[in-house]
């Protein structure tokens, strides 16, 4: 059953023991950073600040810091079951015959409940009061960080053109009690929109939703098509449709379950300087010019609970969330890509530096032909390294992936280094947006790849030898392995 709201889900891990709540005063200037990191980097859990420094509202963070906490979030046993779920519906074959379509109805009704619901009256207006920021326990994360930082926001716009909502996560500096910058990078929808509105000139309505059910924070990160609704795709992960309900002051709508809105207007001819932020790749991003967000409305519970993240070097709670994407849309690259069998975006790499990837290779330049297809889909292209093993690796198995990566590639052969987009947070590269990646093929070499030496057998025992030593394991005098 679908969370109600946030606190439905703070209800929930408390159940389970998975939340600790402080009840001494803390500051939300850079010590709930510590507390938090140190926690995270623990696997500890999620942390309710119940007594935050001049601020009335306790803050939830770390709330998905674990695997066992995300897979709660989304209802499920393993991540992986939504990936399951999201193949079931791709499945040409399950739609073919009379039998079959009957048999399908179930998985089609069920689409038809993912919309999102209008509803009149709602949790997140119970409150209707005059912006003041300063009154909320916004973080200021790290030492050099330019300010204080909502870590959690989910900013809600319409395209003038289409009129479909959008919905994504684009952190906030607050600059007082009125303004915050908007974070959109050059290559997010966000962005989109807002040259969108650019054009035809004016203000740019906006609105921030803070903190709703689990699903719906989880769907505002989520690299969806432009075509899909992040709400719909809320109610898809929720089986449940989101409560949606139109803003005070402007014509956006919003989850109804959130704690606080913040509603308002982006000047499209203003700028202001934003940053430094200490950010998930582990590194300061840089100041520089970005959009200012006015607040002119503050909707809210009565009593609002305050959700943040903090992101830095990893493991922290992004990594989760990132974890989940890896696992979320894995279907829909194989639906372009079949010969890919898995994937791993390992966390050192934070999700755009590295990614390795096995696949059924059938022909000579396969692994080439599968790195350039990736560079080619989506966030896909801020990718700077992708590795490509044989099907029979995991390439969650760091070590063995290490292990065929230092052995079986010729460097003149094997990396392949392009230019390309990157990433907007990517400090390494001469220029913003803009560097080289680089593919590496660690499969095993054909002769019809120009290999013509004998490719040696990995060292492998035989099968018999295995489960002879397996069943005579304690007799030998070892605990059970």
């Amino acid at each position: 059953m679908a969370y109600r709201d946030l606190q439905d889900f703070i209800r929930v891990l408390e159940e389970k023991r998975l939340l600790k709540r402080i009840k001494v005063e803390v500051d939300s200037n850079l010590e709930i950073t510590e507390i938090t990191d140190r926690i995270s980097k623990a696997y500890g859990p999620a942390l309710l600040f119940e007594n935050v420094k001049d601020s009335p509202y306790p803050v939830l963070i770390n709330a998905f810091g674990t695997y066992e906490r995300l897979n709660l979030a989304l209802e499920v046993n393993e991540i992986d079951d939504i990936a399951k779920d999201i193949e079931s519906f791709m499945d040409v074959s399950s739609y073919l015959g009379l039998i079959n379509k009957i048999k399908s109805v179930p998985k089609l009704a069920r689409l038809a409940r993912i919309f999102p619901k209008k509803v009149d009256k709602a949790p997140c207006q119970e409150v209707v009061e005059e912006p003041d920021l300063t009154k909320l326990p916004v973080l200021k994360c790290w030492p050099e960080d330019g300010g204080r930082f909502i870590t959690l926001p989910l900013v809600i716009t319409k395209d003038p053109e289409t009129g479909l909502q959008n919905m994504g996560m684009y952190r906030l500096q607050v600059y007082d009690e009125k303004t915050t910058g908007m974070h959109w990078h050059l290559h997010k929808d966000g962005r989109e929109i807002y040259e969108k509105y650019k054009k035809l000139g004016g203000k740019m309505p906006v609105s921030v939703a803070l903190g709703c059910d689990p699903a719906t924070i989880y769907s505002a990160t989520a690299p969806l098509p432009k075509e899909i609704d992040e709400m719909i795709f809320s109610g898809f992960l929720r089986k449940s449709p989101l409560e949606i309900v139109k803003c005070k002051t402007n014509d956006i709508y919003v989850p109804a379950n959130a704690e606080f809105i913040l509603e308002g207007y982006v000047n499209i001819d203003e700028l202001k300087v934003e940053g430094p932020f200490g950010d998930h790749t582990g590194y300061y991003s840089l100041k520089d010019l970005y959009p200012v967000f006015h607040v002119t409305c503050i909707t809210r519970r009565k009593n609002p609970v305050y959700p943040a993240t903090v992101v830095g070097k990893p493991p922290m709670e992004d990594c989760y969330l990132g974890k989940a994407t890896e696992r979320i849309f894995l279907p829909l690259i194989k639906l372009q890509l079949p010969e890919i069998v898995d994937m791993n975006f390992p966390l050192e790499g934070v999700f755009h530096n590295c990614v390795i990837v096995s696949i059924k290779k059938r022909y000579p330049g396969h692994a080439k032909k599968v790195m350039h297809a990736l560079w080619g889909m989506g966030q896909m292209m801020y990718t700077k390294m992708i590795i490509i093993v044989d099907e029979h690796i995991n390439p969650h198995d760091l070590s063995t992936v290490a292990w065929k990566v230092f052995n079986n590639i010729d460097a003149a052969r094997d990396v392949v280094i392009v230019d390309g987009p990157l990433d907007a947070l990517d400090h390494a590269s001469p220029l913003p947006h803009y560097g080289h990646k680089m593919g590496i093929d660690a499969t095993k070499k054909w002769p019809s790849e120009g290999h013509t030496r004998e490719w040696p057998d990995d060292i492998e025992m035989t099968p018999e030898i295995r489960d002879l030593v397996s069943r005579r394991w304690r007799e030998y005098g070892f605990e059970e392995a």
